[in-house]
């Protein structure tokens, strides 16, 4: 028999939480039972919601929300690394072997690894030089479920300082997956990137062999990104358009718009004020770890822009259209049904700079292919994008050819003009 005292203190429990009215003891067993069960189905609702809230535990592939061809983020495995969130840099100590008077570098990561990862995994990045195996980094790892990614880095200040190296040209590097548990070993990608340096903007014959190292990020700037961003209250049954590129020196002051068509789309106002504003502004930057002379061009710096949509939608299931508001003028935008030829220009200090062209098909959908051809590893769709203008200095036109995703180059590509 249930003993009556333990149904008081789940009654109290439960009225403190605001779930039921305050209960008394003389209340039914089933009363309190019923309010035990609600009480278990606010508490799982609740730690939904906010594994849902969190950027770390957000889900990066697997069953979308059904909206006959909106099945997002699509059903299907992703490769262990997702290329475009790889990045590898030269970080500069200001000394060598001890000396002062000479700089060197040592090698820094930063890359996303799709799951599942198993317990008792690391994630290690070995970079070779010419003469041989040179430095081995194990990034912080953790056991990720499938249809997550973990992001994580190593290098820089990790790396002893008798491991810097003077050398510029050609550096390989492997990332490799083990597990102490299963005793296994795989390797999930490897490349190769090119390090060169310029000299610091310190003046002085103290500093003279003073040379800042980098690796040049060229490769980047023609290729840009759409993406799909989930709504706050409907997530994917009603997703928002991004829109992603890479540009050379400072990341400031971009205006992107969008045109259907040759019109501009997405564009609501309310009483003269614009509502639901499309804005722009770099989410990860390349710089040198130490500042180079003022000749370098665009100070050797490289950003990636995040164009964000919040007026246009890619499709929306969500059932709840959006409702004029008075005094509006101008409407929000839905992709899908409006098929045909779509332009994202970005200006940059009020010069036009970039356009991103993509065609969506009668179904809806703007997916070229050549993200799946060559297997990106995460749910963006690649697109080229021209660059307008004399912003970005003077850049190697031709280096995604061979060096895009660090010597993975693009098949199927090709650049606008």
């Amino acid at each position: 028999m249930k003993h009556p005292f333990a149904f008081t203190v789940a009654a109290v429990l439960i009225a403190a939480l605001g779930l039921l009215s305050p209960l008394s003891a003389a209340q039914s067993v089933g009363d309190v039972e019923r309010g035990i069960s609600e009480l278990k189905k606010k508490k799982k609702s609740d730690d939904e919601k906010s594994k849902k809230e969190k950027g770390s535990d957000k889900k990066s592939s697997g069953k979308g929300d059904k909206g006959g061809a909106d099945v997002w983020p699509p059903p299907g495995d992703l490769p262990p690394i997702a290329k475009d969130f790889l990045h590898i840099n030269a970080f500069t100590l200001s000394a060598y072997q001890k000396n002062n008077a000479v700089w060197s570098w040592v090698p820094k990561v930063k890359l996303r690894v799709n799951g599942p990862i198993e317990s008792g995994s690391q994630v290690s990045v070995e970079f070779i030089l010419p003469t041989g195996p040179w430095v081995k980094l194990d990034c912080k790892t953790e056991q990720v479920q499938k249809g997550y990614f973990l992001d994580t880095e190593g290098g820089a200040r990790e790396v002893p300082e008798d491991k810097g190296v003077t050398y510029t040209g050609p550096v390989e590097f492997v990332i490799r997956l083990r597990n102490e548990l299963a005793g296994t070993e795989s390797e999930l990608y490897k490349g190769k990137f090119t390090v060169t340096k310029a000299h610091s903007n310190e003046a002085g014959e103290a500093a003279a062999e003073h040379f800042v190292y980098y690796v040049d990020h060229d490769w980047n700037l023609p290729i840009a990104y759409l993406c799909l961003k989930p709504d706050s209250v409907y997530e994917w049954k009603r997703p928002w358009l991004n829109a992603v590129f890479w540009v050379r020196g400072d990341a400031v002051e971009f205006e992107p718009h969008l045109f259907y068509q040759g019109k501009e789309v997405g564009k609501v106002f309310i009483d003269n004020h614009q509502r639901g504003q499309a804005s722009a502004e770099y989410d990860l930057e390349i710089n040198p770890t130490q500042s180079v002379e003022d000749s370098m061009p665009q100070k050797a710096k490289w950003a990636r822009v995040v164009c964000d949509f919040p007026s246009v939608m890619v499709w929306d299931n969500s059932g709840d259209k959006p409702a004029d508001i008075p005094g509006q003028t101008g409407s929000m935008h839905n992709i899908k049904p409006n098929p045909g030829e779509y332009e994202v220009k970005v200006l940059r200090k009020g010069k036009l700079a970039r356009s991103i062209k993509f065609t969506v098909s009668p179904d809806g959908r703007f997916d070229n292919g050549i993200a799946t051809t060559n297997k990106l590893g995460s749910h963006r769709f690649i697109v080229p994008v021209q660059i307008i203008g004399d912003q970005d200095g003077q850049w190697d036109r031709g280096a995604w050819k061979t060096g895009a995703y660090y010597g993975n180059p693009l098949e199927g590509f090709t650049p606008a003009p």
